[in-house]
């Protein structure tokens, strides 16, 4: 019998905390974080992270978990999640795994294998200069000449993936995202529903602008000061994120606070769209469109259930 598995997925900003506390509190479940920020502790309003008092009580897991400056990526990521998952299912209760990161979800789902190849730390250290020198897009571009694919999927000032995707093609001859999609062909070796929530691009458009001027309202600028306090650097892992290198970039002057905030608001878009881009590849998903449902909590919780019902899992 293979063990049960629940993902909840989708853009930013179209509500899967709250679909996500409903659902485990309906299956008696436990939430996995699949956030790339959220990991980060100090680091709450940029990530929109949840709030304690909005868990109603639901365990969850890789949430505060590290400090800033320590890295955070897929391999760590995959390695957390499954130590996470023993803890659950020996507990007797179904893990959650809620996010939009979803190469971090596949790396759990089909438990990808991320060994096969040895780091290059020469090669590693000669990329890492190049991105100093001539900046992100340079060693973006050099990917495109090798891996278009990677090249499409990893964002330009994600250095740390596009170095390690350079990386693979030298070791081994091979684009990355073609050992990646021959693991992704393997079966799942979970009983697994894999939701993705959607709705109306406007609409989720609309609660992004939202969004980000609420974090502004709630001290963003404050907590990225504090962040900077603390040691924190713009070329971090953490401050990558969207939100934090382009209030960084307004402290130093650079660009004006209402410059960051439409930034932010574009970048989150586009951001949003390339997750959708991502979830319309994966295969065996189940949408779950709002607007289908009227934007009715109940009715998109009995909508999952009766899926989770079908495949056995609840």
């Amino acid at each position: 019998m293979k063990q049960p598995l629940i993902i909840l997925a989708g853009p930013t900003a179209v509500g899967k905390t709250e679909a996500s506390i409903e659902l485990a509190k309906a299956v008696d479940g436990k939430i996995i974080s699949a956030d790339s920020m959220q990991v980060y502790r100090h680091m709450d309003i940029g990530s929109a992270k949840i709030k304690p008092e909005e868990m109603q009580g639901v365990p969850h897991y890789l949430i505060d978990e590290l400090e800033p400056w320590e890295d955070f990526n897929v391999y760590r990521f995959q390695e957390l999640a499954k130590k996470y998952m023993k803890e659950i299912y020996e507990k007797s209760k179904i893990p959650i795994l809620v996010g939009g990161t979803g190469f971090y979800i596949q790396s759990v789902l089909y438990d990808i294998d991320f060994t096969s190849t040895d780091a290059d730390n020469g090669y590693r250290e000669e990329l890492e200069l190049l991105a100093k020198e001539k900046g992100a897009e340079h060693l973006h571009y050099m990917l495109q000449q090798v891996d278009a694919k990677s090249a499409e999927e990893i964002h330009v000032n994600n250095v740390k993936r596009v170095i390690r995707a350079l990386e693979y093609y030298k070791q081994t001859g091979q684009p990355i995202s073609k050992h990646n999609e021959e693991e992704r062909r393997k079966t799942s070796p979970y009983n697994f529903a894999y939701f993705i929530l959607n709705d109306e691009r406007s609409t989720v458009y609309e609660r992004i602008n939202k969004r980000v001027d609420q974090m502004f309202n709630a001290g963003l600028v404050e907590e990225v000061e504090n962040l900077i306090t603390l040691g924190c650097r713009r070329d971090m892992v953490s401050m990558q994120g969207l939100g934090y290198k382009e209030v960084i970039d307004y402290l130093s002057g650079e660009i004006s606070l209402e410059e960051a905030a439409q930034k932010i608001k574009q970048e989150t878009r586009h951001f949003a769209k390339r997750q959708l881009t991502w979830f319309r590849r994966e295969r065996d998903v189940l949408w779950v469109n709002k607007n289908e449902l009227e934007h009715n909590n109940q009715k998109i919780l009995q909508y999952m259930l009766s899926m989770l019902k079908e495949k056995n899992i609840y």
